[in-house]
């Protein structure tokens, strides 16, 4: 194709590049994190020129269905997601809300008597005994959150024989105990290399960090700490007047 022939079918050759790949990342043939071809693939594909594919990459990248990083590519980028901030979500009902298909891995658990970080992460004195867990969540299969978490079993005994290696321990216990205080902390934290492994993300990469206590009469029943990839993952409240 002539350099001429490509300008006068540029603005059809464009649309048709990029409704192609739009295509591909609605229908999930291109799942999030897939790399597209790069420019010179696409130029070789769609017998065009590099000004018409970086065009249609431009529009895809300001519609947020790609991201472009320098030298490394254009890719698919992960959906952004909502969580509300004033109450406690099911992270399973979260991603099934959100069209996904759900995963969950128990990764650790780990029944013991209470140390002393525990006690003070779970704000108790005397040294009962805690169930810890460590666990993944993932939204078609891509890592959505990594779960860290307490359980005192003084407060919630049942905790003991819960068999988490198939049901979510944030699910288990909003179905099973009732709370009647919860505290929310929110921060954010760069990946080390654990975390980036979990999430599937790069050391360095920024993380949203979510600390939750909740009790009941007064007394401890949970700590967590839930670690979100930051790039795909939005905190939103709504709040109106008095």
């Amino acid at each position: 194709m002539s350099l001429a022939t490509d300008a006068a079918d540029q603005p059809t050759l464009y649309k048709r590049i990029r409704d192609d790949i739009e295509k591909r990342i609605l229908t999930g043939e291109w799942p999030p994190g897939h790399r597209i071809p790069f420019e010179h693939e696409l130029v070789a594909r769609y017998g065009c020129s590099r000004m018409t594919v970086n065009k249609a990459l431009s529009e895809l990248a300001q519609a947020d269905l790609i991201e472009r990083r320098r030298r490394a590519g254009s890719f698919v980028r992960r959906p952004q997601h909502q969580s509300a901030v004033l109450k406690i979500a099911d992270i399973r009902a979260e991603i099934t809300a959100l069209g996904r298909a759900y995963g969950y891995e128990l990764i650790h658990r780990r029944q013991r008597t209470a140390t002393a970080a525990d006690r003070d992460r779970l704000g108790v004195q005397k040294a009962g005994k805690v169930v810890a867990i460590t666990c993944r969540h993932s939204a078609d299969k891509v890592p959505f959150a990594i779960e860290d978490r307490l359980i005192d079993l003084s407060s919630v005994p049942d905790a003991a024989t819960a068999d988490f290696s198939r049901e979510p321990p944030g699910s288990w216990l909003l179905h099973h105990v009732p709370w009647t205080e919860a505290e929310h902390t929110i921060s954010a934290i760069v990946a080390d290399e654990r975390t980036a492994d979990a999430l599937a993300i790069t050391v360095g990469a920024p993380c949203l960090v979510i600390d939750r206590y909740t009790w009941r009469s007064a007394r401890t029943i949970t700590a967590v700490r839930l670690l979100y990839p930051g790039d795909s993952h939005r905190l939103v409240a709504r709040f109106k007047g008095g």
